[in-house]
């Protein structure tokens, strides 16, 4: 990286770029000095003992680790001459920062450490070293060279070593500076550098604020230093493709470290391990102790240089301000020139003047990136885009359309992107006074549906379900979606630092810096809405073709952060993308409902809460609405003289849901209201509904699936909802049994049996737990046998409904309080219970103690799967927030998990569906549910197979359970 680098002099020591040459390997060493700044306040205070050391200082940089993190976390950042400078703005402002907070601690050393390219050892030790990682993206490999010379001019030493890596360069440095008496800070993201931390050795990581000595690496992974390696060997590192023991994550490493003491010691013990992790370990023993080898940081390498060689220099402003004028960095570039100016220097060459430079790309003209656009008016355009999209590798597709009703939008134009900048629309319906000459519709989507229709031509969109609905309506099967920038979005960053959206104008400002055309500054708002049809077709082209082109923008932004990251990799490319299409399906299949039964169900609930009301008026001695909630309030607290639970924002009592479930305990009327309430909803939402949102030509109802919305990963079924229909109500389960199969068929439901306890099973890995899945035991009775102190068999059916509870409440962080509301009793019998359920499962209350701290240290918990389910409000200054984040950082992974499993179950089965040519067809995902239509002929095979499709698969230390039902409708299948 380094080696072509100018060799620059100056007067105040040796070369700014010094080859050593009486070294076997290649080293490069640059010398410079960081501009000032002022400190940055820090927001762990803990950290400030750090800032003042006794000794001198050494500061080593993980640069390829500032590298990665900063190319991926900056928007893409470009120069008039369309140069990527996102990395070389987070690389300095980072060194910059780091700088100026060790400032008052005498930085006597400092240097910045690259990876070189090529082999090292370790290759030669395992030829599978790194062979997973993805090529570095060009953008990237353009901005080294750059990098580094600045990073040089600023006074910074680089290292770069062929043969070994940035961390053994890190490693044999800091532990040499360290037998000197010198205090070192290493700056990484790098985990694997925790093995150096020690007396004199810490590790910071300036995105995060974390700073790591020995009890802090203790408190982040559950094992010391110098433990470590023994740690990364058990569970592996897939980033460097070295494969730890199958099955084995954080909190098994941990446990086995503790009892046996160090890698060794749990080796030596493998003979005596139980169970399918034993037999996993047994089978990595041979690979072990080369894995060892693979994680141990190097620190003992024959380097060419002393510690004095690394002394900090002057900065080359020579250099900086040919630099920054040239990546059009115009705030460094006055500083450069100021501090140049007040060391005497010539003023700055003409023509660098940061008046005479452009803009960033970030701070664009919002219409620049617009400039290139085409719009498709004749043949001869639509001939060449079409040869265009045939031969790229990937093209944007976006349609503008009549409605955003999928099943009745029909196309008024289509927009193609091919790569950044080089966009098109093709307008096909616009229809306005003057509207120009536009190709004939039918004609172009005939001519286009061979590539529409093509697997090999991948295709990328915002949101490709809806196009592909669009496309559908006209008799167009739409294949080849590779990727999707909205499911990007979603999987990369749902929750995190608070993100919600991810519509396409949302991710273009956070991660493009561009503000893209409204919606509603083309069409209006309101009675005066016009539709995009009668858009003129300049102005439409702009905001049609900037869809298309800002879908791969975003996708060179967000996808290489997603596929640098294994479980993000898992998650986006066999989970999300693939039941993007099942979905799609799904909904183009619909499911078949009894109007007649609905009808007939809403006319009986109508009566029934005539009924309710008169009673409701019976037993606050007056008649009242019963849905206005001052009345209401008045009834309750002022007549009645019910206690007040809570109160409304303004201060007026609250007669809310929770409040009235509080009171019907106690009292008649709060009862009575909550049923007539649960009814009315039932009746407002389905029975009435329902009847009325049968699709015309299907004659079926077509509900919509968002993948993007819970950041658990469930899905979120809407217009109608079809998961929040009631079950433990006879009304409820009536509605259900309106969804019917068609003449010849059945309707069959395939249920996960207890999935989140399972899952917390698998999580926890507590032995009694696992032991009781694994037996086919009844978990809810055992529990109650230990609580009650009573033997399974003489546990009744009270008490088996506590323990369930129980099980359910405390595994998703309910308190002793919360469990004392739940089951009515006296607080300190809730908590015995709560006592009683943890000592007989250890297991569950470590792992919920680990994943609390886990939480808090890297601000996500994950999945078995590997989705991040961040936690913005895990370090809140707020108890209730902070308490809220700590129960979701326990629930989340098993929620999330119980997601990605009933996800990846519909590929699978939908797979088998396909692949046996059935003509079964998957209707409803509910939970942890499959609604499945069955055709007789197809029945005792597919009843037969879905067990196994739904559990064979996964890799969990439980056995799955699926249980399925056919009827003749849904409630029926139960």
């Amino acid at each position: 990286m380094g080696k072509n680098l100018p060799v620059v002099h100056n007067a105040e020591g040796p070369p700014a770029l010094w080859h050593a040459q009486h070294c076997a390997r290649s080293i490069w060493v640059c010398w410079g000095t960081v501009f000032p700044s002022s400190p940055i306040q820090w927001v762990d205070r803990s950290i400030h003992r750090f800032h003042c050391p006794p000794m001198p200082t050494l500061l080593l940089v993980d640069g390829s680790s500032y590298l990665y993190r900063a190319f991926h976390a900056l928007p893409d950042l470009r120069t008039t001459q369309n140069e990527p400078t996102g990395a070389l703005h987070g690389v300095l402002n980072m060194l910059r920062r780091l700088e100026s907070d060790y400032q008052a601690a005498g930085i006597a050393y400092k240097a910045c450490v690259f990876d070189a390219k090529g082999k090292t050892f370790r290759d030669d030790w395992y030829p599978q070293y790194k062979a997973n990682r993805p090529p570095m993206p060009d953008d990237m490999v353009r901005q080294i060279e750059p990098l580094n010379a600045a990073i040089a001019a600023l006074g910074w030493p680089l290292l770069i070593i062929d043969g070994v890596e940035a961390d053994d360069v890190i490693g044999t440095l800091a532990r040499q500076a360290a037998a000197q008496g010198v205090e070192v800070v290493v700056s990484t993201g790098d985990k694997d550098l925790a093995q150096l931390v020690g007396p004199h050795i810490r590790l910071i990581n300036t995105m995060s604020n974390e700073a790591l000595d020995e009890a802090g690496v203790m408190a982040k992974f559950g094992v010391p230093p110098e433990r470590i390696v023994d740690y990364l060997a058990l569970v592996g590192d897939s980033v460097d493709n070295v494969p730890g023991v199958d099955k084995v994550g954080a909190k098994t490493a941990v446990k086995w470290l503790t009892q046996y003491g160090s890698l060794d010691g749990v080796i030596a013990a493998a003979a005596e391990m139980g169970g399918v992790i034993g037999q996993n370990l047994r089978r990595s023993l041979d690979f072990l102790p080369l894995a060892r080898r693979l994680v141990t940081v190097r620190c003992d390498l024959d380097l060419p240089l002393t510690l004095a060689e690394l002394t900090p220099r002057a900065p080359d402003h020579p250099r900086l301000i040919e630099l920054f004028s040239h990546y059009e960095m115009r705030s460094w570039l006055r500083e450069a020139q100021s501090e140049r100016s007040a060391a005497g220097a010539a003023p700055a060459p003409a023509g660098t003047s940061p008046t005479s430079l452009a803009v960033q790309a970030d701070l664009l003209p919002t219409d620049a990136h617009r400039a290139a656009y085409e719009t498709i008016l004749d043949w001869q355009a639509f001939e060449r885009w079409l040869q265009k999209i045939g031969k790229t590798p990937l093209t944007a597709l976006d349609t503008e359309t009549t409605s955003l009703d999928p099943f009745a939008a029909r196309i008024v134009g289509l927009s193609l992107a091919v790569a950044a900048g080089e966009a098109a629309y093709l307008p096909l319906a616009h229809h306005y006074p003057g509207a120009p000459a536009q190709l004939p519709c039918d004609e172009v989507l005939a001519r286009l549906k061979p590539w529409l229709e093509s697997a090999q031509h991948a295709k990328i969109g915002q949101h490709l379900k809806y196009d592909q609905h669009v496309l559908a309506n006209h008799g167009i099967a739409l294949a080849g979606v590779r990727h999707d920038t909205l499911l990007q979005s979603y999987v990369l960053e749902s929750g995190k630092d608070g993100v919600r959206g991810h519509d396409l104008g949302q991710l273009a400002t956070r991660h493009l810096g561009l503000a893209t055309i409204p919606y509603e500054a083309l069409c209006g708002k309101g009675v005066k809405q016009i539709g995009f049809d009668q858009v003129a077709i300049d102005k439409a082209a702009e905001y049609a073709a900037e869809d298309a082109d800002l879908c791969l923008r975003l996708h060179d932004r967000l996808y290489p952060q997603i596929a640098a990251d294994a479980g993000l990799a898992r998650v986006y490319g066999e989970i999300e993308i693939p039941v993007r299409d099942i979905l799609f399906r799904m909904e183009r299949t619909g499911v078949l409902i009894d109007a007649q039964l609905l009808t007939q169900q809403s006319h009986e609930i109508g009566k029934r809460l005539l009924e309710l009301e008169a009673r409701a008026h019976a037993a606050a001695g007056q008649p009242f609405n019963v849905n206005s909630p001052k009345q209401l309030a008045e009834i309750l607290f002022d007549k009645l003289g019910l206690p007040v639970k809570k109160k409304t924002p303004t201060g007026s009592p609250s007669t809310d849901e929770e409040v009235l479930s509080e009171l019907a305990l106690d009292y008649p009327l709060p009862k009575i209201l909550l049923e007539s309430r649960q009814l009315a909803k039932l009746k407002g939402t389905y029975t009435d509904k329902l009847p009325k949102m049968v699709n015309a030509s299907s004659g079926r109802v077509h509900t919509s699936y968002a993948q993007a919305v819970a950041v658990t990963g469930r899905l979120a079924s809407s217009d109608p909802n079809l998961q929040n229909i009631p079950v433990r109500t006879a009304e409820g389960r009536r509605i259900r049994a309106a969804f019917i199969a068609p003449p010849g068929s059945r309707i069959v439901s395939a249920d996960y049996s207890q999935i989140e306890l399972r899952i917390m099973a698998h999580l926890s890995e507590d032995e009694r737990l696992l032991a009781a899945f694994a037996q086919g035991e009844d978990v809810h009775r055992a529990t109650a046998a230990e609580i009650f102190g009573v033997r399974p068999d003489e546990v009744g059916p009270d008490q088996r409904r506590v323990a369930k509870v129980i099980n359910f409440g405390l595994i998703y962080g309910m308190s002793a309080f919360g469990l004392a509301r739940e089951l009515d009793l006296e607080r300190g019998a809730a908590q015995a219970y709560s006592e009683r359920y943890f000592a007989r499962y250890p297991g569950v209350a470590h792992y919920m103690a680990t994943t609390r701290e886990t939480a808090k240290a890297q601000g996500y918990v994950e999945t078995v799967f590997g989705r991040r389910l961040w936690l913005p409000e895990i370090r809140s200054s707020q108890a209730g927030r902070r308490q809220g984040a700590e129960r979701a950082a326990i629930n989340a992974p098993m929620q999330g998990s119980a997601a990605d499993l009933i996800k990846t179950a519909m590929i699978v089965v939908q797979g088998w569906l396909d692949a046996e040519r059935l003509q079964t067809r998957l209707l409803m995902q509910v939970h942890d549910e499959l609604v499945l239509e069955v055709p007789d002929d197809e029945l005792v095979r597919v009843r037969g197979e879905l067990p196994r499709l739904m559990t064979e698969w996964a890799s969990l230390r439980v056995p799955l359970v699926v249980d399925v039902g056919e009827g003749a409708n849904w409630d029926e299948a139960h």
